[in-house]
């Protein structure tokens, strides 16, 4: 049997020593500074991101990895005969998944399965570690891809965002949105569905409130979650992430609650303290 090699990309945001462990391909997308393009988290971090978008006042622009980036990463696996399974960043925003379809299709005598997450951040990272637990099983690619379909439409994803600031500057809500999210102290919720980012809800007052309401959302589908892992994933806000582990870990009594941290495309969008909850219900 061939060896299956997993790839995602970047801003599936799985911690360091979970792709170093289980030798997981990472195809970084761009953070665009006017002519200069820098790949996520390698050429620059979060926290270099949020001091230059503090310097200059804007955002940057963020791209899909070419299909040329693509290929460079199959070719030495399609030349070894591995198998390939990338799963990566929702279509619905973004080019990445349809460069890595065109990417495969110079491969025509390669297994290449290309997986449209239709998710973001670390639920993208749910359905990597399914894929990973499924891989070390024994499982053939053409099942492993059968059981991400079926899992797919489970991954819940919610996140609160601090401030509607990089929203609105990234064009993603209106000035008077953004306007009034300051004025009102209003704390936006967004959910992932159908692979878009939706406004779920607001939260006026203290951003603790936002938090534990997210947390309340989540306990409540506790008898129908998928226990085997929740991510707790957060762009700078470290003590909240880890009052929802702890919170999580004790009333689930998930096998593991672990927490990542937001790359510089996901922070791009969404801005320093954001923080969410995402798992799997059970199928």
């Amino acid at each position: 049997m061939p060896n299956l090699k997993i790839f995602t990309d970047s801003t599936s945001d799985l911690p360091k020593e979970w792709i170093d462990r289980y030798d997981i391909g990472i195809i970084p997308l761009y953070v665009v500074f006017g002519n200069e393009q820098l790949r996520d988290g390698i050429d620059i971090t979060p926290a270099e991101l949020y001091e230059r978008v503090s310097r200059s006042g804007s955002l940057p622009k963020t791209a899909a990895p070419s299909p040329a980036d693509f290929m460079a990463a199959f070719e030495p696996h399609v030349k070894q005969g591995d198998s390939i399974l990338y799963i990566g960043l929702s279509s619905e925003l973004s080019a990445t998944y349809q460069n890595a379809l065109i990417a495969a299709d110079e491969y025509p005598g390669a297994s290449i399965r290309v997986f449209d997450s239709q998710n973001l951040s670390s639920a993208i990272g749910l359905l990597v570690m399914k894929a990973v637990d499924a891989a070390r099983e024994g499982k053939s690619l053409d099942e492993i891809v059968t059981m991400l379909t079926d899992v797919r439409p489970e991954v819940e994803s919610e996140f609160v965002i601090d401030t509607p600031e990089y929203l609105y500057k990234g064009g993603r809500c209106s000035g008077v949105q953004n306007l009034l999210g300051s004025l009102l102290n209003i704390r936006p919720v967004i959910k992932v569905i159908d692979g878009k980012m939706t406004p779920a809800y607001k939260v006026r007052g203290k951003k603790e409130k936002a938090v534990n309401q997210m947390l309340q959302n989540a306990l409540e589908k506790q008898s129908f979650m998928d226990n085997d892992l929740i991510f707790v994933v957060h762009s700078f806000a470290e003590d909240e992430a880890k009052y929802l582990q702890q919170v999580l870990q004790e009333e689930t009594g998930a096998r593991e609650v672990a927490i990542s941290t937001a790359g510089c495309v996901i922070s791009s969008h969404c801005g320093a303290k954001t923080i969410g909850i995402m798992y799997c219900k059970q199928t």
